[in-house]
């Protein structure tokens, strides 16, 4: 009976550094099941979920498709570092509904420079997808490792050193 009692406080605690995490980061690393390498997300928290807009002309979302699984990486807003990962459920959002109508009133808050404010809602009904992440099951230990991504090889090089006499020239100017 203790360990019932002990079980549920821990899913408690763990529900709570969940929300907290996706509350205060705007943003968070996701990984589709069966792909080597995560991706950063701007998100909003929505009654007990992560919601996400993207496609048409917000981020993409390649690999999330509703029924599938997915790894959530929550990194600190200040340190930048892993707070704790977990999987989720994907589900699709349909237009109109209530659940969301709720999910963009939160995401329209959080997103940024958006080109159209007013009408961003409209525009993402009718070119966009909004996923409702949702998380199941116990917090997954957190990543050994960068996982980010080796660069794409390129004949590209970095620039050479600035002549001698350029920051003559540039004070000049300011004077």
């Amino acid at each position: 009976m203790e360990r019932t009692t002990t079980a549920s406080a821990e899913d408690f605690l763990d529900r709570a550094l969940v929300e907290e995490a996706a509350k205060k980061s705007g943003l968070l690393w996701v990984r589709p099941a069966g792909q080597p390498h995560a991706r950063p997300l701007w998100h909003a928290w929505h009654d007990g979920a992560v919601v996400v807009v993207g496609d048409g002309t917000e981020q993409p979302l390649h690999g999330l498709a509703a029924g599938s699984a997915v790894e959530l990486t929550f990194r600190s807003k200040d340190k930048g570092g892993r707070l704790v990962a977990l999987t989720a459920a994907v589900a699709l959002l349909d237009p109109g509904t209530p659940g969301w109508d709720g999910a963009v009133e939160e995401l329209k808050g959080k997103r940024l420079n958006a080109p159209d404010t007013d009408t961003v809602a409209d525009r993402w009904a009718r070119e966009c997808r909004v996923l409702r992440l949702v998380p199941d099951g116990p917090l997954a230990p957190l990543p050994d490792g960068s996982l980010a991504a080796a660069p794409v090889p390129t004949p590209a090089t970095t620039r050479r050193p600035a002549p001698a006499g350029l920051p003559k020239l540039l004070l000049k100017k300011r004077r």
